[in-house]
């Protein structure tokens, strides 16, 4: 799941307005976790040892110091950037792809720069649709970041959840012929927000090639993948498909908003004539922190460590609690099953972590339906915090009855 997540918000089925006022858009999901919030601050305070807010994806560690040094030193702030990206920036960006995963890519013609990766994961339908009007639908995990199906309703189009397979992966045999003709796109996640599973990108490229449908893979988690190497939907070409990457997660850089898109050079050669008219453009002094971040991998081993230990520490704490949570084969989320025995389901079991233990986690609901036997703990808090976490959950012992 990539870009901010502090205003995200799914469809909420509620008409988008026809009372004159035209498109109305929903409630962001998380402003529903205010009350609970407050309440719990109330209870542990805000302090280093009160609440851990792990309700939002938002990295908290320091990114590396020559990152910083290139943002203060580049001289770039004078003129306008290119809104595709400066030579350097997609030629890193194409090293990056190549050091990574072994797939070669132009950085002349199949590498594009975006914002962060939100703009471009909620704009690109809308976009695509422009160029092929006849096609109005958008298919997406049926659990997922939420910004997949707002992408839908801002484009006029209809999201169409594609389910999950037991163990990851999307159930593409369960995608109608009709949906796949009329699909202007298919998103992808792996390793993905929030159940952590993965997917096989080879296959879901030729099942795009093969269906006609232009996949986008949102592959911002990649370098956090712990039960097999990272993988990309490049590797079996880029005929028909374009691989999402962001440096918000990898080097805790979200507050910088910097990303690129990488594939198909019809598609991404498109998508980058439209985004220069609309003027949408990474600043200068960021491109210039993201080759030097790009260009180094050692601080991202360091944080996989990071991430490694928190994951472990909390679901150890869960499992003490008697919530019994599986570690995810990639991302740095919990997606915890609501036990037995909890009343309210994941709105029940949010509150309870919040106001027992002081760890506020997301209900699962907010990724869709079909999530909301989960709740998700984003564990990006320093270590610190979610260790007064993990301890008040030890002591607290078996939360239900079984």
């Amino acid at each position: 799941m990539t870009g901010t997540e502090s205003d995200r918000g799914r469809d909420s089925g509620r008409p988008a307005g026809d009372h004159g006022s035209g498109f109305v858009p929903p409630p962001y999901p998380y402003d529903r976790l205010v009350d609970i919030k407050v309440r719990a601050e109330g209870v542990f305070g805000t302090s280093a040892g009160g609440l851990a807010d792990c309700s939002i994806g938002t990295p908290c560690d320091p990114p590396p110091e020559s990152v910083l040094m290139a943002l203060a030193g580049s001289g770039t702030e004078r003129g306008y950037p290119a809104s595709i990206g400066t030579q350097t920036y997609r030629r890193s960006a194409a090293d990056w792809l190549e050091r990574r995963f072994g797939v070669v890519v132009d950085p002349g013609s199949q590498i594009v720069a975006c914002v962060g990766t939100k703009e471009l994961v909620a704009s690109a339908a809308h976009h695509l649709r422009l160029r092929r009007p006849g096609r109005d639908v958008v298919l997406f995990p049926a659990v997922s970041y939420p910004t997949y199906a707002m992408s839908a309703l801002l484009a006029g189009c209809r999201a169409v959840p594609v389910p999950e397979r037991h163990g990851g992966g999307l159930a593409l045999e369960q995608v109608s012929s009709d949906d796949a003709r009329r699909a202007v796109m298919l998103w992808v996640n792996s390793p993905a927000n929030p159940s952590g599973l993965l997917s096989d990108l080879d296959e879901v490229a030729e099942w795009g090639r093969r269906s006609g449908v232009p996949i986008f893979s949102d592959e911002c988690y990649c370098e956090f993948t712990w039960s097999t190497d990272m993988s990309t939907v490049l590797s079996s070409g880029t005929e028909g498909v374009v691989a999402v990457h962001s440096l918000s997660k990898r080097s805790n850089l979200a507050g910088l908003r910097a990303g690129f898109f990488a594939g198909d050079s019809d598609l991404v050669g498109y998508l980058g004539d439209v985004r220069r008219h609309l003027g949408l453009m990474v600043p200068g002094p960021v491109q210039a922190a993201a080759v030097v971040a790009l260009d180094d991998d050692a601080h991202v081993e360091v944080q996989r460590a990071r991430y490694a230990e928190r994951l472990a520490l909390i679901a150890g704490a869960l499992g003490s609690a008697g919530i019994d949570v599986p570690m995810p084969a990639g991302g740095f989320y919990l997606w915890v099953p609501v036990p037995d025995g909890c009343p309210g389901g994941d709105w029940g079991l949010t509150e309870v972590l919040a106001l027992r233990a002081g760890l506020l986690a997301s209900p699962g609901g907010f990724y869709g339906p079909d999530g909301s036997g989960h709740v998700r703990i984003a564990v990006v808090q320093p270590t610190g915090v979610l260790g007064h976490a993990a301890e008040r959950l030890v002591h607290l012992g078996p939360l239900f009855a079984t």
